[in-house]
């Protein structure tokens, strides 16, 4: 598995639904071996397969070990926090400074100051650019779909670095180049941006993490009371905190001000905002169009790893926010602080195959004409037409496509079936033909047989009409449990029958075998031993009479020869 990169895959716990290939919005899952893997060129950690996965087997980097490092190392090692994590922790200001110092922190400043230098950058760079379309730099998922999947529009996005990025360098201004910035809040993107700028953010964690981490320490947070000066360093922010709601940035720009001419959007949908996109003739825009865009619906409010203990509708955390947001008097015109950063197009390889290679691909999932294309997007593609470009990319594979794999496994059980020498019947509840075999047909179809010759015309006739044993089906149809008869006779044939359930009241089968001629063989082998046998007995009685007799002779003959020579040997004597 890969640890690299923040999102991987636990091959062994990978199932084959083929799920997170559905959900993720650019298919950056590589099917091997019918395992799901991430792949990192072309993912952009929006964290749908995490969260889509069944059987949990996608899974966040973990960078708690990391962070424990850099407090460990003796450095000062301050916390980003990003403005939704009131949508996170049902904590006050201060018993969350307190909970993140008890982890070993040397201080927590709200990422939304950065992002309040950012809404005054962009209000300044919108006010002076030419008509156009301009999208906001702020979510690292949009940032990364566009570079990847869209680079025609990377030009479009804001030069500024994100909240996060700003806020890092704020920290490392005020505080020392040496110290180190650790992001906290609810995006897995956010991994990314740090592992691209290490120079201003350490690492980054998610809500998740932070849980886990108070976990394994053992920290009970509810017996943490804050006390003595637990302040946000170096303070607390104001229209900035508005950011996690869909909308937030495009309110602090109009805080700042911005002309007549240009106009705010925000989608919060990286599915609506890319199809969007698709359809964009910027060229067209008579007026300055700026696009605040978070993949996440709704907003970073309910970013991927929110991980929310407080128990809140989202209803009630936009209210939170809002209700515990400061506005300033005067928003400045100028921005203290900016990071610039230039976003250039990330291209991602795409093949271009010919039709040539697309119907062949189609055909050995079985898609030989345009009716066989089911489109049911089973594989996790929207059609067969993308399976089949994905499979020739070396993404996906034929035993994905759900509709080929079963009638692979119909003709296979049909083959079997069909030739197999003992009869097989398969029955529903009430006991009607599902299924037959041709050797079922040769065995109990009677004189139907010959006009009745596919298995196909015996579907829905009442196996009583061809079997004696139905009360034994039944049993078995109300019980569930197999049954194995031995040598049961009908009429003048024995057969063995193995009665098994499919499903308890619902479906059934039996196998029937043939045994009577084995039976006769048997038997007539057994006579002819039997006959066998008895002569052998015969003859050997025949020689046990003549080895009597011979035995009775010799004897006489024998005891006549002692006696003469006791009769010489007497006169010898004498």
């Amino acid at each position: 598995m890969d640890t690299v990169f923040p999102i991987y895959t636990v091959r062994t716990e990978c199932q084959d639904c083929y799920k997170c290939i559905r959900r993720c919005p650019v298919k950056a899952i590589k099917v091997r071996e019918g395992r799901a893997e991430v792949m990192p060129r072309r993912c952009i950690s929006c964290g749908q397969c995490v969260f889509s996965c069944p059987s949990k087997a996608k899974h966040v980097r973990n960078d708690i070990g990391r962070v424990r490092d850099l407090i460990q190392s003796g450095k000062k090692v301050l916390v980003s926090l990003a403005p939704s994590w009131r949508g996170s922790f049902d904590y006050r200001p201060r018993k969350m400074i307190a909970v993140l110092k008890a982890l070993g922190f040397d201080g927590v400043g709200e990422t939304a100051v950065g992002a309040q230098e950012v809404s005054i950058k962009a209000a300044q760079l919108l006010n002076g650019a030419p008509n156009g379309l301009y999208i906001s730099s702020a979510c690292p998922v949009i940032v990364d779909y566009v570079r990847q999947y869209e680079p025609d529009f990377a030009c479009r996005i804001m030069p500024v670095g994100s909240p996060a990025l700003t806020h890092a360098r704020f920290f490392k201004n005020r505080y020392g180049d040496d110290c180190e910035v650790v992001f906290i809040g609810p995006c897995i993107g956010k991994k990314n941006e740090s592992d691209a700028h290490p120079e201003l953010l350490a690492a980054a964690l998610t809500f998740d993490e932070l849980r886990c981490w108070l976990r394994e320490d053992g920290i009970n947070t509810d017996s943490i009371n804050p006390s003595g000066e637990l302040d946000f360093m170096p303070e607390a922010a104001h229209e900035g905190s508005l950011y996690p709601l869909d909308g937030g940035m495009n309110e602090t720009i109009r805080r700042v001000g911005v002309r007549d001419h240009v106009q705010l959007v925000n989608v919060s949908s990286l599915e609506i905002f890319a199809r969007s996109l698709r359809d964009m003739n910027a060229a067209h825009l008579d007026k300055v169009l700026f696009i605040e865009a978070m993949a996440c619906a709704g907003g970073c409010i309910v970013g991927p790893c929110i991980s929310s203990g407080s128990g809140k509708s989202s209803f009630e955390i936009i209210s939170d926010v809002l209700s515990n947001t400061r506005y300033r008097r005067e928003v400045p015109r100028e921005p203290a602080l900016v990071v610039p950063v230039s976003y250039e197009p990330k291209w991602v390889d795409a093949r271009v195959h010919t039709l040539e290679e697309l119907r062949g691909a189609l055909k050995r999932i079985g898609k030989f004409t345009a009716q066989d294309e089911l489109n049911c997007a089973g594989c996790g593609y929207q059609s067969c037409m993308d399976l089949a470009r994905a499979m020739l990319d070396g993404y996906a594979e034929p035993a994905m496509c759900v509709s080929y794999m079963r009638q692979v496994a119909s003709r296979k059980a049909d083959a079997m079936l069909r030739h197999i020498p003992s009869a097989v019947a398969m029955l529903d509840g009430r006991l009607d033909i599902i299924e037959v075999n041709d050797a079922f047909i040769s065995m109990f179809a009677g004189e139907n047989k010959k006009r009745m010759t596919h298995p196909a015309r015996y579907v829905g006739l009442p196996a009583e009409a061809f079997l004696s044993f139905t009360p034994m089906l039944r049993k078995v149809l109300k019980t569930g449990e197999d049954m194995l008869k031995e040598h049961f006779q009908v009429n003048n044939k024995l057969y063995d029958l193995y009665i098994f359930c499919v499903e308890p009241g619902e479906c059934i089968g039996v196998i029937i075998t043939d045994v009577t001629s084995f039976f006769v063989g048997s038997e007539k082998t057994a006579r002819r031993a039997r006959e066998v046998i008895s002569r052998n007995i015969s003859i050997v009685q025949e020689i046990a009479c003549l080895l009597g007799e011979h035995m009775v002779e010799t004897e006489t003959l024998l005891s006549s020869i002692a006696s003469g020579y006791e009769e010489n040997g007497e006169d010898e004597c004498s």
